[in-house]
């Protein structure tokens, strides 16, 4: 608008008239004489005053119809030379873009406060894990979602193991340990070492519900010359009741050849710093499995075949998966009525992809208490043993009479 009023004083505007005659520029007449541009002494124009004056009538102002009369808004205009003014950016859209940004990061900060407003709040709210007392201890934290749970509404031993085996590979991660592998050392990777799991012992006073969360501690410690053990802690995290031990030994295995290694002195100067000199959670169960077959088991489940997704990076069957097998033979009478509280795993050979399994059950004689207790084998066709084991069971109803009567708890707690 500026631009259009500095150049009316320079130009001249063309008369208005509503009669049929075109009108004339400069001293041409008009019907509305009113509006009749005015010479002025320096060679310009008066139009503004009078073109923006309304016509009276009896001293009303009375409005023009728009089809007679356009005014200066009303006429299309030139668009105004281009200076460098109206040549910037508009600053008013990028300030608003840039403001927006700021408080959508606020926003966000705000939610990623890691002081706990709460008591009841997590200190780890994303489940990251981090290494507590010492840099010896890994501690995660992990909420039940509802895709772990079974069909008695809490986590299955399935989701357990996976939370089990999950911390185990973050320990080393975050130690700093972690080389091309899984969980494998700078020094195993160069000598094709993997690590295996040679026995796995695990006890459940009380399994999770959905929406629960639990913290799982874990940590390394040496066993015999050639193994290494790791244990775990699980609890409650609003209670800090014990949910679940397991303590595990550990062997190391030659990728290429798939037979045992012993740790060479370059792995073990890697791992002893980070190990832990304490007693295990759960006392050995050095009870010898007796040989079961076809004429001693009770219930056989056979045609078991590994499928791509059962496998883990090292290309052998993940050791959570034997646990669903082996239950596969477990009366379904026991599995409606009872839970499992305590496994012991032994672990003898892997399978592949293209293996074929049996699982055998068998009621243990020796089982006391209310609960039961079964001899479990998995094994090839032909007749190889993978996994031998022995599991208890005790009434749905037993598991929520409180912690573990134990004392057990992590190194370095007091």
């Amino acid at each position: 608008m500026v631009a259009t009023a500095a150049s009316s004083a320079f130009f001249p505007v063309p008369s208005p008239d509503t009669s049929s005659r075109p009108g004339k520029l400069g001293n041409g007449s008009s019907s509305l004489s009113p509006l009749k541009p005015k010479l002025m002494a320096n060679g310009g124009l008066q139009v503004k005053a009078n073109a923006s004056a309304p016509p009276k009538i009896n001293g009303s102002s009375v409005g023009l119809k728009s089809g007679s009369l356009k005014t200066q808004e009303d006429t299309p205009s030139a668009p105004p030379p281009r200076t460098f003014i109206n040549q910037l950016p508009d600053w008013s859209m990028l300030l608003a873009a840039i403001t927006t940004v700021f408080l959508a990061a606020e926003k966000q900060w705000m939610m990623l406060d890691w002081k706990p407003k709460r008591p009841d709040m997590l200190v780890d709210p994303f489940g990251l894990g981090r290494i507590v007392q010492d840099g010896l201890v890994f501690r995660q934290n992990f909420s039940i979602r509802s895709y772990e749970i079974g069909a008695d509404r809490t986590a299955s031993i399935e989701t357990v193991m996976n939370h089990l085996q999950e911390t185990a590979l973050n320990h080393v991660k975050s130690a700093g340990l972690l080389n091309d592998g899984f969980g494998r050392t700078p020094e195993m990777y160069k000598r094709d070492l993997i690590w295996v799991v040679a026995k796995m012992q695990v006890m459940v006073n009380r399994y999770p519900t959905w929406g629960d969360t639990v913290e799982v501690n874990t940590w390394v410690a040496k066993s015999g010359k050639n193994g290494m053990r790791r244990d775990w802690l699980i609890s409650d995290c609003n209670t800090g009741e014990i949910l679940t031990r397991a303590s595990s030994v550990w062997v190391m295995m030659n990728q290429k050849t798939r037979r045992l290694s012993k740790i060479p002195d370059e792995v073990r100067h890697e791992i002893e710093p980070h190990f832990v000199d304490s007693a295990p959670v759960i006392e050995d169960d050095d009870r010898k499995l007796p040989k079961l077959d076809e004429k001693t088991a009770d219930s056989i489940r056979k045609g078991l075949t590994p499928k791509w997704n059962d496998l883990d990076v090292n290309q052998h069957v993940n050791n959570v998966k034997y646990i669903g097998w082996i239950l596969e033979s477990t009366p379904p009478e026991v599995l409606e009525t009872q839970e499992l509280c305590s496994l012991t795993l032994e672990y003898r050979r892997e399978c592949g992809r293209e293996s074929v399994l049996e699982s055998l059950t068998a009621v243990d004689p020796s089982g006391k208490g209310s609960g039961s207790q079964f001899q479990h084998l998995l094994r090839l066709e032909d007749g190889g043993e993978i996994v031998k084991g022995r599991t208890e069971w005790r009434p749905k109803t037993a598991g929520i009479n409180g912690p573990i009567a134990s004392g057990e708890t992590s190194p370095g707690d007091s």
